[in-house]
């Protein structure tokens, strides 16, 4: 990862911090107390779990990780580790205070000591690969499998398995956002005359049939696909790209119906219709891998396009719909503001990128 790109991926991810340490971002209120008083209070705290010390570890370890990069390729080798965890330890200190004023959320100084650890952690590894050289034999791997221009399409590769992670009432169902946007609209504009004016529609009663489902799950997965052969071009290094995004996507979705229903439900959402549309998504991958990286590209733009019509157009059953307050209220309040939103985001993001991409005159041919 070049200087260049190392400082803005550090802030971006700084800031995705604060969002997830601050959500919901509502009840603003002062109690009555500092808001240092938690640095006081007993190690460990009587509520913390393992899964809490896992996730605050690895929430700031990225951070400390991409702050090392940046400071050891804007020379500052020797300091980048120390500087690294100075500002992770900072960062964590500010959302500790400032979760004090939020009725939803916790401080503790268990959360500040694990928040160092994972960025001390993340610039350490980050110091170790330099030191082998990890770093820029990855500089020269991307610029040989991939175009120059990809670093947007990368961008949003790495964030697909993230957005999985949030429940979604279909496998690789990511962008489901009519139902609940009309029903946002209609708790801000009731009881007032532009209520009868919102163009909602009849409810939707039926739930997708075994065969939409298949297609659904296979359009989901043939998404990342086409991005990944939009920006690399050789036949044999897209068939790779194909089924390791079908690996990740199938991980990333069981990860998250362990998390949301328990391990043993890992492979709840593994029906017939979703195990068929595993097959077609790479069906249908295999039959486009030979497709210009420009068509590849106009082709994502259509096969999202129909994937969201297809989802938007399925209601969300009762039994989701409790998952969801689960996230909501219970201990995912970490993700599930940061989730919700890639999982919403990230295929319409994706369009723009996309079309942006597509319109140019044309796309390098090269990876």
């Amino acid at each position: 990862m070049e200087k260049t790109t190392a400082w803005p991926f550090a802030l971006i991810y700084a800031a995705l911090i604060v969002f997830a340490s601050l959500f919901p971002f509502e009840g603003w209120r002062a109690q009555g107390i500092a808001p240092w008083v938690f640095l006081t209070g007993p190690l460990p705290p009587h509520y913390w779990t393992g899964f809490d010390v896992g996730i605050n570890i690895l929430g700031y370890l990225p951070l400390g990780f991409l702050l090392a990069l940046a400071l050891m390729r804007s020379g500052w080798p020797r300091s980048a580790v120390p500087l690294a965890l100075l500002a992770g330890t900072a960062l964590s200190l500010l959302m500790e205070f400032l979760q004090i004023y939020l009725p939803k959320r916790v401080p503790s100084n268990l959360d500040l000591l694990l928040n160092a650890a994972g960025a001390l952690l993340g610039g350490l590894i980050a110091g170790l690969l330099e030191r082998l050289g990890a770093l820029e034999r990855w500089s020269r791997f991307r610029s040989r499998w991939f175009a120059r221009d990809a670093r947007g399409a990368l961008v949003l590769l790495a964030l697909w398995p993230w957005a999985l992670l949030f429940p979604a009432a279909e496998p690789f169902g990511l962008g489901q956002v009519l139902e609940r946007l009309e029903a946002m609209l209609a708790d801000l504009f009731d009881g007032t005359p532009f209520f009868d004016w919102l163009p909602v529609r009849e409810a939707q009663l039926e739930a997708l049939s075994p065969a939409a489902e298949m297609v659904c799950v296979g359009l989901g997965l043939l998404v990342p696909c086409l991005l990944a052969f939009s920006i690399t071009r050789q036949p044999w290094r897209r068939a790779v790209l194909l089924f390791s995004a079908a690996a990740i996507g199938v991980g990333a979705t069981a990860l998250s119906a362990a998390l949301s229903w328990g391990p043993s439900h890992a492979w709840a959402w593994l029906s017939r219709p979703a195990q068929a549309g595993l097959v077609l998504g790479l069906l249908l991958g295999s039959l486009v891998i030979g497709l210009r990286q420009r068509a590849c590209a106009v082709l994502l733009l259509v096969v999202q396009s129909m994937h969201l019509a297809l989802l938007n157009d399925a209601p969300t059953s009762a039994y989701f719909a409790q998952t969801l307050i689960d996230w909501e209220q219970g201990r995912f309040i970490r993700f599930y503001g940061l989730g919700q939103w890639l999982g919403w985001l990230w295929p319409y993001v994706t369009l723009i990128y996309v079309l942006q991409r597509a319109s140019r005159r044309a796309l390098p041919e090269r990876g």
